[in-house]
């Protein structure tokens, strides 16, 4: 089991290890909330060159993102491909064992709100 973890951390940075109950997925987190986790899984991918061009593009948006923007927001139409390998899991059964996970809506919260201070002077 040791040896799946560091694969995945030097080699394939950007994938997550997802367990439910006795199942264990492999793949990109599309977003996490508090009902739901989407990701793209890995395992459903049957042809060898397609699990080549979602690992390139798993290094792609890795390494060219901030990492925060989903990956099918990131690169748009080219990973419209990999729509049918979409899961989406209740969020209270599963458990991110290891991997990056994205979440739309800690990118709302860490906004900087900006505020204006007007001074005033006050008449002698």
């Amino acid at each position: 089991m040791n040896e799946i973890f560091e694969t995945l951390k030097t080699k394939f940075p950007f994938l997550s290890l997802i367990r439910k109950g006795d199942l264990e997925y492999v793949g990109i987190v599309q977003n996490q909330d508090n009902q739901v986790t989407s990701f793209y899984d890995y395992g459903r991918i049957m042809q060898p060159q397609d699990k080549m061009k979602f690992l390139k593009m798993g290094e792609t948006w890795w390494w060219e993102s901030n990492r925060k923007i989903p990956i099918n927001i990131f690169l748009k139409g080219d990973f419209a491909y990999f729509k049918p390998t979409l899961v989406t899991l209740s969020t209270k059964d599963i458990q991110i064992v290891h991997g990056p996970c994205v979440r739309l809506d800690e990118i709302s919260k860490k906004r900087v709100k900006r505020r204006t201070i007007q001074l005033m002077r006050k008449p002698v």
